[in-house]
C-alpha cells in the first residue's frame, strides 16, 4: 500500500500524508494533473471521483464530486493557489453542495501536495492545513484517514500501463477489510462491449456461465434503478451440483462505467451483498473491477469458499474467446 504514514498535530493544525510510489516524478506528477487519472484513485472503492471541472492554472479551480454505491454524493472544489510543476502543487480544498457552493459548516483547508525522487520512484507529502482543531477533528472523524490510504491503494494500478499491470494474472481477488473483497480481472476488449455482454441477455447466456458442466437457465437482466434482476444456472447431465440463483435490485447506472446491484440466493431474505462493478479501458483493453460488499466476515469467508473466484475466471475466459474475440475478428 503506498501510504506509509499519516499524522494529525493537533497544535500546528495539520494533517499529513506520506506516500512512495514506485515511478518516477514526473510519472506521478501527470496522475495528480489530469482529471481522467484522477477520477481512477481520487475517491476510496466504493466512492469513485468525477471531475466535472478542471482548470489547472494559479487562481483556476477544480470541481468533483464521490459517488457511493447507493447514489450518495459528497462534493469538494479546489482552488489552485500554486503550481510548481512537477514539484508541487496547493489548493483551497472544500466541501461543497451540488452547484459549487461551500458547505456551511465545513471550514475549507488548504492543502500541499509535494513530490520528491527517491531510490525506489516518488515520495509525496501532503499536508493539510485547518483553522481551527474542531476543523481538524471534523475531517478525522468523517474517515478522511483510512479513506485516503484505501483511495491511494488504486494509485499503484494508475501508474503502471494496464496490461503491464494486470495482464495474465487472471482474476485477482483481495480482501480490502472483514466485510469488502475487490475483484479485478483484464480482458482484450473495448468497454462498451463488455457492457453490452453484462446488459443484454443473448450475450450474457454466452459466457456468464462458471464452470464447465453448469447451464444458464433464467435470465432476467435490468438496466435502470428499481428493477429488478434474476439469473439462475443448473448443472449438465451427470456433473455433480444443484440448481442455483441470484436476484436483487439495481441501485445505481452510470453505462458504460459503473452499475451498483444487490444480490442474494433466490428464495431467501439474504444475506445480501452489495455488488459494484465498474469498467475501465486502456488501449482496447478494459479492467473488469468488482467491489462487493458483504454484511460480515463470516459472509464473506463462506461465499468466498464455494469456488466463487474459480467459476468468474472460467467465466471472463469464457467472455473473451466467445464474445469479445469473435467481435474483433468480424
Amino acid at each position: 500500500m503506498p501510504v506509509t504514514d499519516v499524522t494529525t498535530d493537533p497544535e500546528n493544525l495539520t494533517m499529513t500524508i506520506v506516500a512512495d510510489f514506485a515511478a518516477p516524478v514526473e510519472r506521478v506528477w501527470s496522475a495528480y494533473s489530469d482529471p481522467r487519472q484522477l477520477e481512477r484513485f481520487w475517491g476510496p472503492p466504493g466512492w469513485p471521483a468525477t471531475f466535472t471541472a478542471w482548470d489547472h492554472t494559479v487562481g483556476g479551480r477544480a470541481y468533483y464530486s464521490l459517488t457511493g454505491p447507493r447514489g450518495e454524493r459528497s462534493s469538494g472544489s479546489w482552488e489552485f493557489l500554486s503550481i510548481d510543476a512537477p514539484h508541487s502543487f496547493e489548493v483551497l480544498d472544500s466541501f461543497v453542495d451540488d452547484e459549487g457552493k461551500p458547505l456551511e459548516g465545513f471550514a475549507p483547508m488548504r492543502m500541499k501536495l509535494s513530490f520528491t525522487p527517491t531510490a525506489e520512484g516518488t515520495r509525496m507529502i501532503g499536508e493539510s492545513h485547518f483553522d481551527s482543531v474542531e476543523a481538524l477533528n471534523q475531517v478525522v472523524a468523517m474517515g478522511v484517514i483510512e479513506g485516503t490510504k484505501m483511495a491511494m491503494a488504486q494509485l499503484d494500478a494508475v501508474l503502471q500501463d494496464l496490461r503491464e499491470f494486470a495482464q495474465g494474472k487472471g482474476t485477482q481477488v483481495e480482501l480490502l477489510d472483514d466485510t469488502h473483497v475487490r475483484i479485478t480481472r483484464l480482458v482484450e476488449g473495448p468497454r462498451e462491449l463488455v457492457w453490452r455482454a453484462y446488459n443484454e441477455e443473448e450475450l450474457m447466456r454466452q459466457w456468464m456461465l462458471g464452470p464447465e458442466g453448469w447451464e444458464m437457465t433464467e435470465c432476467v437482466i435490468a438496466t435502470e434503478p428499481g428493477q429488478q434482476h434474476r439469473t439462475s444456472w443448473a448443472p449438465v447431465g451427470d456433473t455433480p451440483g444443484e440448481p442455483f440463483g441470484f436476484e436483487g435490485e439495481v441501485l445505481l447506472v452510470d453505462a458504460p462505467r459503473r452499475a451498483v446491484t444487490t444480490e442474494r440466493m433466490q428464495g431467501t431474505d439474504g444475506p445480501e451483498t452489495l455488488n459494484d462493478l465498474n469498467l475501465y479501458e486502456e488501449d482496447g483493453a478494459t479492467l473488469i473491477t468488482v467491489l462487493i460488499e458483504y454484511p460480515d466476515k463470516e459472509t464473506r469467508d463462506m461465499i468466498l469458499a464455494t469456488g466463487m473466484a474459480e467459476g468468474m475466471e472460467a467465466s471472463y475466459t469464457r467472455l473473451e474467446h466467445e464474445v469479445l474475440a469473435p467481435a474483433e475478428r468480424s
